[in-house]
């Protein structure tokens, strides 16, 4: 039995906050303006993978109204969410993905998020796919504002014999 899910997240731009997507360190003059690291990538897909397992979303699991998850790590988050896959018998499949901002440039940075998202989720690498766009200067994203990120997931139910 294979479920798709989708996720999505966006966080303003400000500055003296570290840039994290898809749990790497841009070098960029602003970072995510969140309770969180506000890593949107790593946000949508969580998103994505509790929705496909039926499960509440990110801001239930992890309300920016608790202490406990001021400045989180998101990768750590996601590695949690991945856990409660597992415990529903289920496992991520794929993943493609759009992040949308207008500065930095993220091609160069791609490879590393897709490492970093594969060892986070279990995921090979070639399953994985993020696609840097621009907004062309239109929206919030176009008038460096803040950056998104759109995320599509595929979860498979665990065989039993693989539990």
């Amino acid at each position: 039995m294979i479920r798709i899910g989708i996720g999505y997240d966006i966080h303003r731009l400000v500055p003296g906050r570290k840039l994290i997507l898809g749990g790497v360190c841009i070098p960029h003059e602003k970072g995510f303006e969140a309770h969180s690291d506000g890593d949107v990538l790593c946000h949508a897909i969580s998103d994505a993978l509790l929705g496909a397992a039926g499960l509440p979303n990110i801001g239930v699991l992890f309300p920016d109204t608790d202490p406990a998850y001021k400045d989180a790590d998101s990768i750590s988050l996601l590695k949690n969410v991945v856990r409660r896959l597992h415990d529903r018998g289920f496992r991520p499949v794929q993943m493609d993905s759009n992040i949308v901002a207008q500065r930095p440039k993220l091609k160069d940075y791609v490879e590393e998020m897709i490492h970093s998202l594969s060892a986070a989720t279990g995921m090979p690498s070639e399953n994985i796919s993020i696609k840097p766009r621009t907004n062309e200067h239109l929206g919030a994203e176009g008038r460096e504002e803040g950056i998104s990120a759109q995320v599509v997931v595929v979860i498979e139910k665990i065989p039993p014999e693989e539990a």
